[in-house]
Formats: C-alpha cells, sequence, structure tokens
C-alpha cells in the first residue's frame, strides 16, 4: 500500500471512530448554537464556525482525541488481510497465545467448580445495601480468601515464553554462538544500543533530566526551574501531543498528574464520571468469582507494600469496576489475546448462550493490582484515577502479559535484555548462566510488572514518565538490563541463583535515569 491511500485509510478509520462519540456530538452542538451569533456571517459560514470552535477550544480537544487515535490504531495494513492477521501477524505467536489462556481459562473454570463459587451471581438485597454502605472502607472486610488462589504467576507465564519457538526458523544459521545463550529463542527484531540511542535521543548525557538534573546539590535556575514553567505552559495549553513530547525529559511532581491525564486524553467529563457510577453499580448489584481473585491479589501485594498499603481502598474500587467495564474489550481489535468466555448455567457448549467473562476480557493474575498502586500518588478521585488506569492498560500493561511479537510487548522486552546483556556485558551473562541462575528469571518479575512495587515510588513515576513520552516500553528492557550492570562485580561473585537473587532482592535504594543514562549513553559500543 502506498503511502497516501495508507494516509486516508487512517484517516477515515479516525473518523469512523469518532463519530459515535460524546465528543462529536458535543462540537455538533456547539457549532449549531454558535450559528446565532452575529460574527457568523453566512457568506463565510463554514470559516467563521471554524474559528469559533478554535478559539473555544474545542478544536484543540479534537486534536488531542485524534492523537489518542493514532496510539491505540492498529498499524494499516494490506487490505485483503484476514484480522487475526492485524491482532498478530506471526502465526506461531497466536497459537501459543490462544494454548495459554485455554490453560488460564480451564484454571479458572475449575477454581469455579472445585470451590463450588458460581462465576457470576446476583448479590441479595441485604448484601447490595452492606457493599453500598462500605464502598469507602473495602479493606475494612476480611474475607475469607484462603480458598483462593492466583489463576496464575508471573513466572508460570514465563515458562510459556521460554518454550516458544518458530517452527519456521532453522536456529543452526544463527551467527553468533550467543543467541543460544539465553531463555527466549524466537528470532525478532530487537533494538541495540546504537537504535536506542536515536530513539531515546532526549535522554543523552547533555540533556536536562528529571530525577538528575532536579537533585539537590544542583542549582534550580540551571535548569529545574525554567523546565517547570514550560511544563505549566504546556499543561495550560491542553495539548496532547506537547505534553508527550515534553514527558520524555520528566513530569515535575506537581504537574504530573495534569501531564498524563493530558497525554492519554483521559478527561474527567460529567459523562466519565457517570461511566465510573455506572461501573459501580454492576459491582453492587452483581458478585463475580474474579472479585476474590482481586481482593486476594491485593491482600497479598499492595497490602504489604510500604508504599501502597494505604490505596487498598482505591484498588479495590477501581479493580472491581475495571472488571466490569466492557469499553475495555474494543483493545482486543489490536490485541495478540481473545476475550475469554464462558457458557451460561447448563448451556456449555452452545456458542449462542457464551458470554465474555469477566466482562472487560481480562483475567487478573498474581500482581495486577500493581499497575493501579502507583497512580493513587497522583489522582484522589475515583473517577479521574480509573480513566487513567483504564487508559494505561489499553495503551501498555496488557502488552506485558500477552504473547505477541509487538516491539512493546513482554516476548520483545525479554529478548531485548538479553541480547543487551550478552553484547554488553558477556561475560556476566555466561557466569550467571553456568551457576544456572539465567539472568531473565531474576528479571522477569520487573518487567511484566513495568517495575511497580520494586523501585521506589518517586523512581517508579519518573520511568513511567518515559514510557509515556516515548510510547514505548522498550525503556523497562533497558533499566532491567542497566540494574545488572550496576550490580555487575556483586553478580560475578555469585556460585547460585539464590545468592543472585539476593544481590538483586531490593532495588528501592536505585535512582533511574542515571542508570539508564549510564547504560545507553555511556556504554562503550
Amino acid at each position: 500500500m502506498d503511502e497516501g491511500s495508507e494516509l486516508s485509510l487512517t484517516i477515515a478509520q479516525i473518523v469512523q471512530r469518532l463519530k459515535g462519540s460524546h465528543l462529536h456530538s458535543q462540537i455538533e452542538r456547539q457549532a449549531k448554537e454558535c450559528l446565532h451569533q452575529p460574527d457568523i456571517k453566512l457568506e463565510s459560514l463554514k470559516e467563521d464556525v471554524r474559528n469559533f470552535l478554535k478559539t473555544s477550544g474545542w478544536e484543540r480537544k479534537l486534536q488531542n482525541a485524534v492523537y489518542r487515535e493514532l496510539h491505540i490504531q492498529l498499524p494499516p495494513s494490506h487490505p485483503t488481510a484476514p484480522p487475526e492477521h492485524l491482532k498478530e501477524p506471526l502465526a506461531y505467536m497466536r497459537k501459543a497465545q490462544a494454548t495459554w489462556e485455554k490453560r488460564v481459562q480451564k484454571s479458572l473454570n475449575s477454581m469455579s467448580t472445585e470451590l463450588g463459587v458460581p462465576l457470576a451471581r446476583m448479590r441479595p438485597a441485604v448484601e447490595q445495601r452492606e457493599l453500598t454502605n462500605k464502598w469507602n472502607e473495602m479493606g475494612t472486610d476480611e474475607p475469607d480468601l484462603s480458598r483462593f488462589r492466583p489463576v496464575y504467576a508471573p513466572k508460570d507465564f514465563l515458562e510459556v515464553l521460554i518454550s516458544l519457538r518458530n517452527p519456521n526458523h532453522d536456529s543452526s544459521e544463527d551467527i553468533s554462538i550467543r543467541s543460544h545463550w539465553g531463555l527466549i529463542q524466537v528470532p525478532l527484531n530487537v533494538r541495540d544500543i546504537p537504535q536506542l540511542r536515536r530513539a531515546f535521543s532526549e535522554l543523552s548525557l547533555n540533556t536536562g533530566q528529571l530525577g538528575i538534573d532536579d537533585n539537590s546539590h544542583i542549582h534550580p535556575d540551571l535548569f529545574e526551574n525554567d523546565y517547570v514553567q514550560i511544563g505549566k505552559k504546556v499543561v495550560m495549553e491542553q495539548d496532547s501531543a506537547a505534553a508527550q513530547q515534553y514527558s520524555k525529559q520528566g513530569c515535575p511532581t506537581g504537574l504530573r498528574a495534569d501531564l498524563w491525564a493530558l497525554i492519554l486524553n483521559a478527561t474527567n467529563q460529567p459523562q466519565d464520571v457517570m461511566h465510573y457510577e455506572q461501573l459501580k453499580a454492576g459491582v453492587i448489584q452483581h458478585d463475580l468469582l474474579v472479585d476474590n481473585l482481586i481482593y486476594k491479589d491485593v491482600k497479598l501485594t499492595a497490602s504489604n507494600d510500604d508504599f501502597y498499603f494505604v490505596f487498598e481502598d482505591f484498588l479495590y474500587q477501581v479493580l472491581l469496576c475495571f472488571s466490569r467495564d466492557t469499553a475495555v474489550l474494543e483493545h482486543f481489535n489490536y490485541n495478540s489475546a481473545t476475550p475469554p468466555k464462558s457458557y451460561i448455567k447448563g448451556k456449555v457448549g452452545d456458542e449462542e448462550c457464551a458470554v465474555v467473562y469477566p466482562p472487560n476480557g481480562v483475567i487478573p493474575f498474581h500482581g495486577f493490582s500493581m499497575y493501579v498502586a502507583p497512580l493513587c500518588f497522583l489522582y484522589n478521585k475515583p473517577s479521574k484515577l480509573y480513566s487513567v488506569f483504564r487508559e494505561m492498560y489499553i495503551r501498555y500493561f496488557f502488552r506485558l502479559h500477552s504473547i505477541s511479537s509487538s516491539p512493546s510487548g513482554i516476548v520483545s522486552l525479554c529478548l531485548q535484555f538479553e541480547r543487551l546483556l550478552q553484547t554488553h556485558l558477556p561475560q556476566l551473562f555466561y557466569h550467571l548462566r553456568q551457576i544456572e541462575a539465567q539472568p531473565l528469571r531474576i528479571a522477569f518479575k520487573w518487567m511484566v510488572r513495568a517495575f511497580s512495587g520494586y523501585l521506589s515510588t518517586d523512581q517508579l513515576l519518573l520511568l513511567w514518565d518515559r514510557i509515556l513520552g516515548y510510547d514505548s516500553l522498550e525503556v523497562v528492557a533497558v533499566l532491567a538490563a542497566a540494574v545488572f550492570a550496576f550490580r555487575s562485580e556483586n553478580l560475578m561473585e555469585v556460585t547460585s541463583l539464590a545468592s543472585a537473587e539476593a544481590v538483586l532482592a531490593d532495588l528501592s535504594t536505585l535512582k533511574v535515569m542515571p542508570l539508564i543514562q549510564i547504560f545507553l549513553f555511556a556504554t562503550a559500543i
């Protein structure tokens, strides 16, 4: 497909998607109302209405909506390509993802059968009233969750990724013996350091960075003061593209919440609040089996975390509403995964009685609540927190637990991490491999959570600034490799997997930006 027809196809798709949106009806209403104004002339009607929409801020809102669509838009493909190719072009990846989904679904169904707990049930009126009254203090509730177990943990998922093979690829043709050192044995193109330097040029040593140049011993006049002023202008202009560019060098603490919401175009309009309230009503009316998995996960992870235990109630509210949000299903258009289905009671096998379960198509796993926890530091309104989390999930986090060939997908990130270590720290990689302490077995849990729960919160937010700024999760793989480089001297002394894990057990004192900068821009190539 040539560039012109590709562009017109993209425009047509975006127009089609925005046509049914609330923004479209708002702009239409504003355009009609402005016709009564004296400065709108019949002979220059089109131009005058356009100018009115521009000066009243509606054009900017439309631009931000288009910018959002471009980020979640499927890459243009051949017009005759089947729909499954749009989700994931590689057949062996699709097959592996489908097999994994069946396994997870089976685990959930067998839990339901073994425990005698239905997948969904209507709550009795008394229970509905109780839940309504304690909605803001669900953390005080102590349900018996001992029978429930997470459907899967990251280490189970890692085993699936390790077993991935491309049946059409003859690995004996690989140029380097190093490609057999790692656990990930699939041939995907991942960026090396020279390519990463070009892609992440704003992180170079001669560019000011929040996370480095705002340090207490550096005078704020040298960088921080001017940078914060620019940030305030970006927020005032309400421009998503400018906010994203700004975020590449980090977001000031006081502006981060506004900048992230702007980048994600996560507005907290009355209709968004209403949508959240409808989801809340759904939680109060129906009890789902996955609710127990959410409770259990929060209790096992965030409730035991020194930074996040105070947000327990927020986490329940957001995650319970998320599980019921059918708007999340839309991301399966560009996700290699397929939403799991269950059958209405007594109708097993009848496709007409198959329903997506849970309603949002996402089965939570061990650690899932840690995708939400850091956002609680930024947003204290549940509806706003919810909007931002949902956007973060459908843009980035879903890629961390689905099998795909996307450059930001977990398979590529694992391969990129291994390649970076093999290329730039071959002795360390070889040593760890010899003592059966494969680096990926240690780093996988960090990457699958985008480091949430491992770094101190201020450092984690600086990392997530760059994920949003570069619209890529690759920086997560770079940081994982940088952590190994930083602790390499100690790691060269270890003699077992347990001692290697002990060296890397506590990352809470690490400073993210110096590590990434040094690894990318001060490593000899």
